[in-house]
Parts: C-alpha cells; sequence; structure tokens
C-alpha cells in the first residue's frame, strides 16, 4: 500500500473512531513503529490531524468553542453526570471556587452543601448559585467577557487574592501530557490565580478534551488533584496523570 492511500485510510478511521494510536497503525497497515511515527509527523505537518502522546486524532474545527449559552445547550449527558458528581464532593461549610465553564454549572445546580462560600468569575454561576439559601456567593469584579460571560482582568485578579479555598471546580477545553489549555488568554490568567488559591483543584472534563492541543497553557498536570471524565483516558495518558498524582476518577452511567 502506498503512504497515500495509506494516510487516506487513517483520515477516514479518524472519522469514524475519533482516534487512532501508532500501535493500531501498525496492525491496521502491516507498518513498523517507524513508517506509522512518519505517517503522522507528515500528516501533522499538512495540518490533517493533531499528533498526542502515542498517536493522533482530527483537528477540532478552527478550535471553535461556541458561546457559552450555545454550549450550555449543547452539552451531553456525560458534562451532567460529571457535573453532578462533582457536586457531591462539596461537604456542609466547605469554602469553594468556580470557573465559568458549562461543565461546573452543572455542578453549581446540583450543590446541596449547606453553609457553603462560593467564589467565581461567572455571571452564571452566581446567578445558579444565588438562588440556594444555604451558599453564600462572591462574583468577582472586573470585565465582562460578552461571548462567554466570565470576568476578567487586574481587578478580578486582585481581588482573587483576598480569597482561599478548600475546593476549586475547573472546566477545561483541552487536557494533554502538557497541562491545561484554553483559547482565551485573559480567562486563563483568572484561573492561573485561582489555582494558587485553593486548596484542592478538581478538573471536571469529559473524554473529548483529551489530546487536543490549544492556545493557553494555563498550568502543568502536577497542578491538578483530581481529575474528574466520563471514560477511561488511553492508558499512556492514564500513566502520566499517576507520575503527577493526579487522581483520576470515572463517572459511568450507573453513577447517578
Amino acid at each position: 500500500m502506498y503512504q497515500e492511500e495509506r494516510l487516506n485510510n487513517i483520515v477516514d478511521y479518524l472519522k469514524q473512531h475519533g482516534r487512532i494510536s501508532i500501535q493500531d497503525i501498525c496492525h491496521f497497515f502491516e507498518v513498523s513503529r517507524d513508517t506509522a511515527r512518519r505517517d503522522l509527523l507528515r500528516m501533522e505537518e499538512t495540518g490533517l490531524i493533531i499528533r498526542t502522546h502515542g498517536g493522533a486524532i482530527l483537528p477540532k474545527q478552527a478550535n471553535k468553542v461556541h458561546e457559552y449559552r450555545e454550549r450550555l445547550v449543547r452539552e451531553s449527558e456525560e458534562k451532567h453526570r460529571i457535573g453532578v458528581f462533582a457536586a457531591s464532593l462539596v461537604n456542609n461549610g466547605d469554602f469553594i471556587m468556580m470557573d465559568a465553564s458549562t461543565t461546573v454549572q452543572f455542578a453549581a445546580e446540583h450543590l446541596t452543601a449547606t453553609n457553603v462560600v462560593a467564589v467565581t468569575n461567572s455571571i452564571d454561576n452566581a446567578d445558579v448559585l444565588s438562588k440556594k439559601p444555604a451558599v453564600r456567593t462572591y462574583l468577582l469584579g472586573g470585565e465582562l467577557h460578552p461571548q462567554h460571560r466570565f470576568l476578567f482582568g487586574q481587578a478580578t485578579i486582585e481581588k482573587l487574592r483576598d480569597y482561599q479555598a478548600d475546593k476549586l471546580f475547573l472546566g477545561a477545553c483541552s487536557i494533554t501530557p502538557d497541562g491545561l489549555f484554553y483559547l482565551n488568554e485573559e480567562d486563563g490568567f483568572v484561573k492561573r490565580e485561582m489555582i494558587k488559591r485553593a486548596g484542592q483543584v478538581v478538573v471536571l472534563a469529559d473524554h473529548t478534551k483529551f489530546g487536543a492541543q490549544m492556545f493557553y497553557r494555563v498550568c502543568g498536570l502536577e497542578a491538578i488533584d483530581l481529575l474528574i471524565t466520563d471514560k477511561q483516558p488511553e492508558q499512556a495518558f492514564v500513566d502520566i496523570l499517576q507520575q503527577n498524582n493526579v487522581e483520576l476518577l470515572i463517572v459511568s452511567e450507573t453513577e447517578n
């Protein structure tokens, strides 16, 4: 089989399955690991794929993140389950922080703990939490991002420095062996300060967030204490999480 034909078949496989490993390429096309790596390098150079640890995925279209309200409508049952489980981790009397992600909003909606103090830069999360009598809510000031509905800027970061939380709940645009990535640098600055102010960093991310590289790196994996997702990542990535002391929790359909 010529390389061009093999590359086309790899793209077809990715469209059906979402990701492919070097081992898969070796098995399906009866080539060596070196040949499989050269195939992926060529495909990456032409923009056909994004290389991941041990394999590849298709690039997201223009790395687009939909506007917040549109994302909330589009969100999957998997993200809802992750949010519900995350809410159960909040204890009575906890001081928590929540970023501006739709999965974290699901956690806010299902919060049942009492005597909780919550700090957020999300106007939607603040609205949800304000309806819970057992939660005192602090909405950080700053400039409003109209599409993604978060507050950001130097005023936001300065105010964050006044707080210390037991737990921080973060969404994610992308998780790779290099850490957490986001599209908006302004929001990333706020998340980075939140991480400094939290005793435990809890990341909520469904399986589609693994592998895709995005614009702005907020932190390395070593900054994460707990990762909640809906499907087991590839074993190579699980090993990397363990090396960075990240606890992994898988929320199955039977959890909630």
